[in-house]
């Protein structure tokens, strides 16, 4: 059974939401705050997180950097209608989407079963261990999931590391957003595209030298983007 952490400081809400997800087939922990959760996903095996930000004893936020710092789990965040800047930062930790409250539990739901999709899908494929990509001064090593910038390793989460190698896989040829989001977060994907700015902004901030100009991954005004070989 996949099993979910639910993070919500409002008791009604929370147990509400608990049940929905059981009666969905999904094993639910629940955490009234941000210190509970972070000991109970140290001691389940969770599958995602459902994460509110506004949490009492430790932020939503802070929490979300816990986690990124030790795994890859998939992570939604719940989010209030005027929050913009903590939808950004909650990205920019590492987050995989986001839901604005007030939200429709469908909705909710078909986010849940679409990330929990992608994500099988990627831990089914296997790596050709021989295979490493390699565009300019990018290396990345997909069986050990490294990405080295000039000789240097740096970090890439799970969805980083995702939307950088379908970039490295084609070199100098504009990707569409719709064929990014397709790709990387699925194509029942039905969040808005700010998810995939925010991952490309975190992108640059480890690739390029000056990331306020790219000159590696740059944007194609009204298309997407492109990763320059600089060939």
């Amino acid at each position: 059974m996949t099993t979910i952490l639910l993070v919500e400081d409002e008791p009604t809400y929370r147990e509400t939401l608990a049940f929905n997800l059981g009666r969905d087939g999904y094993d639910v922990i629940q955490a009234e705050n941000g210190l509970v959760a972070l000991d109970r996903f140290a001691s389940a095996d969770v599958d995602l997180v459902l994460l509110d930000l506004m949490l009492p004893k430790l932020s939503g936020t802070e929490v979300c950097r816990k986690i990124r710092q030790e795994s890859r789990v998939p992570i939604i965040m719940l989010t209030a209608k005027d929050a913009e800047i903590d939808k950004v930062v909650g990205l920019e930790l590492g987050a995989d989407d986001y839901v604005t409250k007030p939200y429709s539990y469908r909705e909710l739901l078909a986010r849940v079963r679409a990330l929990l999709r992608r994500t099988v899908s990627v831990n089914m494929v296997e790596p050709d261990p021989e295979e490493v990509l390699v565009v300019g001064g990018l290396e990345m090593n997909l069986e050990a999931h490294e990405v080295k910038v000039d000789g240097e390793l740096v970090q890439m989460p799970l969805r980083e590391f995702e939307l950088l190698e379908y970039l490295m896989e084609n070199p100098d040829r504009v990707l569409t957003r719709t064929q990014i989001l397709d790709r990387i977060w699925g194509i029942d994907y039905i969040g808005d595209t700010k998810t995939l700015d925010v991952h490309v902004k975190r992108i640059r901030t480890k690739i390029e030298k000056d990331p306020a100009q790219p000159k590696l991954l740059v944007t194609v005004r009204g298309l997407g983007y492109k990763l320059i070989s600089g060939e």
